[in-house]
């Protein structure tokens, strides 16, 4: 029977330590913009404001939009960790051409497709283990804000209102010097924006639509240049400024948003005179066979059939592993793979637990586990020294040496728990189906207790028919020092 330790708290780090400037710790980041490692210097000392693009809610969500949410989960778990109160902005689009799209395709409103994907996303972020954002706006809530956004760069010159009374509003990208610098081109390369159907409203094919004029059938808000709604980029720049400020310190999102929204986010946030972001952090993408994960290419792996060929845990372990920069090329053995590292994790603290009853987190995380997750978020290189631990806990179990096994399993819970992988959390624990497992438990104890008689009295042929039906329904029994456990089988 799995060991039910007391749970760390899952809705802070185990401990908190100080910040680089308090406590000598140096953070560092891999920033897109500067293309280069640098030393993480927070606005404010003490706090760390992140703005995170979330969903564009006209589908449910697979697993490489999931990825983003735990990596940067991570990410925040560990700025907490490292004492930094962290306020976490992840918005959600809820209006854009793909979403009129679906609901034009299906004949329903334009709303239902958001709400209902929107939901989607959230039941994916919360099965993973993902912490609510500190606040998650939508677009359709600000378009206020992105008014005065508008208003500010058509007065300073770097936007202009469509000339044909279509209300279309267009940023000027040669108005401004240092666009193409996040994403490291030269604007004469650039192809046209392709965000509208008729370039010749625009002075530059490469301009972008601020504003889309309204259209039949459509939604739109009014505007002083017209009825119409926001244009994508728009909407990011807005709704992070309003909750962060005009500057605030890390901007993330997938490595595919580089071009051309955050490269746009860029210019038309400073062309309107904000600091912005003064990090950017991309996520590497999610293969399938070699190929960008996507709705078009038919390759989507849905979340709520991933949690029925892996526990929730075990998906969120084989998102987390690899670092949050590269590219993981998707196979169901891989899959298997990290669910089974999961479970050698997992396994140790089940045992520890037998050994030496309720474990509690270690007050600090191994210093080699910490060294990992200060250079650049090496989740791979921390958990190497998670897996340390667990086969130095798992030798001390095997010699009897109880104090190693509480030392090393407090070790494996504190670390695990600043991953949100603590396998005797509250998250993980309660997952496992809390009242029908006490049930399922109680009933396998009445089969383990007649196969234990059945071996007292010598009939080895009942024992061991007991348990083969015990293993056809799923549940395999293994016989220790310490009498039988049970596991449910992992297929």
């Amino acid at each position: 029977m799995r060991g039910q330790g007391r749970s760390a708290v899952d809705t802070a780090p185990v401990v908190r330590k100080r910040t680089a400037t308090l406590g000598g710790v140096s953070l560092r980041f891999y920033d897109t913009s500067a293309r280069q490692v640098r030393d993480f210097t927070p606005l404010r000392e003490g706090r760390a404001s992140l703005y995170l693009c979330g969903a564009t809610v006209q589908a449910p969500p697979h697993i490489g939009h999931i990825r983003s949410g735990v990596n940067f989960d991570i990410l925040r778990r560990w700025l907490e960790y490292r004492g930094y109160r962290v306020t976490l902005c992840r918005n959600v689009t809820d209006i854009d051409d793909k979403i009129i799209d679906v609901a034009t395709g299906e004949g329903v409103e334009w709303w239902e497709v958001a709400e209902r994907n929107q939901r989607a996303f959230t039941s994916a972020y919360d099965i993973l283990g993902c912490l609510p954002p500190t606040v998650e706006p939508r677009a359709t809530g600000h378009v206020p804000e992105m008014i005065e956004l508008m208003r500010r760069l058509i007065d300073r010159g770097h936007a202009y209102v469509s000339e044909d009374g279509s209300g279309d509003v267009y940023f000027d990208v040669r108005s401004f010097p240092g666009y193409g610098a996040l994403s490291n081109q030269r604007i004469e390369q650039m192809r046209g924006a392709g965000d509208t159907e008729d370039d010749r409203r625009k002075h530059d094919p490469r301009d972008f639509a601020l504003w889309k004029g309204a259209r039949p059938g459509e939604p739109s808000w009014e505007t002083p240049w017209g009825r119409g709604r926001p244009g994508w980029h728009l909407e990011c720049s807005a709704m992070s400024t309003k909750y962060l400020g005009s500057s605030f310190d890390i901007h993330g999102g997938g490595l595919d948003l580089v071009f051309p929204h955050h490269e746009n986010e860029v210019a038309q946030s400073k062309a309107a005179g904000d600091g912005f972001a003064q990090y950017w952090l991309h996520n590497g993408l999610l293969a399938v066979g070699g190929e960008k994960m996507s709705k078009s290419l038919g390759n989507s792996l849905l979340i709520p059939i991933m949690v029925r060929k892996v526990r929730p845990v075990e998906l969120r372990y084989y998102l987390a592993q690899a670092h949050y920069r590269s590219i993981i090329d998707y196979s169901d053995e891989s899959l298997h793979e990290a669910a089974a590292a999961y479970q050698r994790i997992e396994g140790f603290l089940v045992r520890a637990c037998e050994v030496v009853g309720d474990v509690e987190p270690a007050a600090e995380v191994p210093d080699p586990f910490a060294a990992a997750l200060d250079d650049d978020l090496g989740v791979s290189q921390a958990l190497a020294v998670v897996h340390g631990q667990v086969r130095e806990g798992n030798t001390a179990i095997t010699e009897g040496a109880k104090e190693r096994v509480a030392e090393a399993a407090g070790r494996v819970r504190a670390m695990t728990a600043v991953l949100g992988l603590d396998p005797l959390s509250d998250t993980w624990a309660a997952s496992e189906g809390s009242g029908l497992r006490d049930v399922v438990d109680a009933l396998v104890a009445v089969a383990l207790d007649q196969r234990q008689a059945a071996r007292g009295r010598k009939d080895y042929a009942a024992a061991d028919a007991i348990r083969d039906r015990l293993l056809a329904a799923g549940v395999v029994v293994e016989d220790t020092p310490r009498g039988p456990r049970w596991e449910l089988r992992r297929d």
